[in-house]
């Protein structure tokens, strides 16, 4: 009963650690934050998250302040904005913040998407069953 029971326990861990490896990630991330720290720290997370889930599906939903991220003139990340993109990390823009904000519309980083209102999006993201993340400290 007891090499039963230690022949099932090696033959069950491999087919665990499969699944586990298959399972496919889907991480929304909310950045309100205007902190040029907290913009380099979130590019150090992308990283992480890439490399120990490389399949991850990971967006980045930008309002209020967290806007200055995605801002050509503003941003001290754009460079790694586009390095994460080209990766697969999805960047958005609030459209709602770029009005209250007034922010010129020509100056969000080409490689943002858009969506009208970013806490919406967030919230229905979480509906189609994305891990909600707060980006900062």
């Amino acid at each position: 009963m007891k090499q039963m029971l230690l022949l099932l326990a090696l033959l069950a861990g491999p087919v665990m650690h499969a699944q586990d490896q298959a399972r496919q990630h889907r991480i929304v991330m909310q950045l309100t934050s205007g902190d040029t720290l907290v913009h380099k720290n979130l590019m150090k997370q992308f990283r992480n998250m890439l490399e120990a889930a490389p399949t991850a599906k990971i967006e980045v939903v930008c309002h209020g302040p967290g806007m200055d991220m995605l801002m050509s003139d503003s941003s001290v990340v754009g460079a790694r904005v586009k390095e994460f993109a080209a990766k697969g990390v999805a960047f958005t823009a609030c459209d709602n913040t770029i009005r209250e904000r007034q922010l010129d519309p020509a100056k969000v980083l080409p490689e943002a998407g858009h969506v009208k209102a970013g806490i919406i999006h967030i919230v229905e993201r979480q509906e189609d069953g994305w891990s909600y993340i707060k980006a900062g400290f």
